[in-house]
């Protein structure tokens, strides 16, 4: 059986890194390519995965064209977990735009350029900031909700145009996932006025990146029934991992 291709981005961050972890465990299956920016700090975090057996870095950006359609090019599946997140986004609405809505423009390009674009399929990777805070009647997500992003979230609006741009695509095979709160051991380390944007009683959701990087990894295989595709969807922990940010503060 020959493998499949899959082009990841985002591997410096949370998401996409614990993707790019859980598909090396795969590797029998899965050749892989990612596109890095060739800065001092991605080079060093990078060395050891560049020297993995059925690895390719592209050393570019993603609002590069030219650097998307040489991951893009003979890859079967692109996950696209990379994005400008907040605080940064904050503190550059205009670069985060180019980085969430410009990348997503460039990989739609060069999927469309290929001979097949039929066969590629398409995970992008939103957020439940979209939906905007999550206060009552509204207060557990779902897939369902209005697009209602918070005042000034430039990160949020740019992801809504990047999902509108996925699902008037006309891609055969395409799914938005809107990823919640990701858990990491330095979250409160965040010493940002963005920690008090929220609420207090806005609800969250957590998600450890292990599980995000499972859904990416297993996206990619066979099983995937037809039906999960031209869908959106929620990334959660579920029940158990549900608090207010009132809550979160006082743990």
């Amino acid at each position: 059986m020959s493998k499949k291709t899959v082009f990841i981005t985002g591997v410096t961050g949370s998401m996409g890194g614990a993707g790019m972890h859980e598909l090396l465990r795969r590797r029998e299956r899965f050749n892989l390519v990612t596109l890095a920016r060739p800065s001092a700090a991605n080079k060093l975090s990078l060395r050891e995965l560049e020297q993995q057996p059925g690895v390719r870095i592209v050393w570019g950006d993603l609002i590069c064209y030219e650097d998307v359609l040489a991951c893009v090019t003979g890859a079967d599946i692109v996950l696209h977990p990379a994005a400008m997140i907040a605080p940064a986004a904050d503190h550059d609405p205009k670069g985060a735009r180019a980085v969430n809505v410009g990348s997503m423009e460039n990989i739609l390009r060069a999927i469309k350029s290929q001979p097949d674009p039929d066969r590629i399929k398409l995970v992008n990777i939103g957020s439940v900031a979209m939906t905007g805070d999550r206060l009552y009647p509204i207060h557990v997500g779902r897939t369902g909700d209005p697009m209602k992003p918070s005042i000034y979230d430039a990160y949020a609006c740019s992801k809504i145009d990047a999902e509108q741009l996925v699902a008037e695509s006309g891609l055969k095979y395409w799914v938005s996932c809107r990823q919640t709160f990701i858990a990491v051991p330095d979250t409160l380390a965040l010493m940002d006025p963005i920690m008090y944007h929220q609420p207090l009683q806005t609800c969250i959701e957590f998600c450890t990146a292990h599980d995000s990087g499972l859904l990416l990894a297993n996206a990619c295989e066979d099983d995937v029934p037809e039906s999960f595709w031209r869908n959106f969807y929620n990334i959660g922990g579920g029940h158990s991992a549900r608090l207010t940010f009132l809550e979160l503060m006082e743990r």
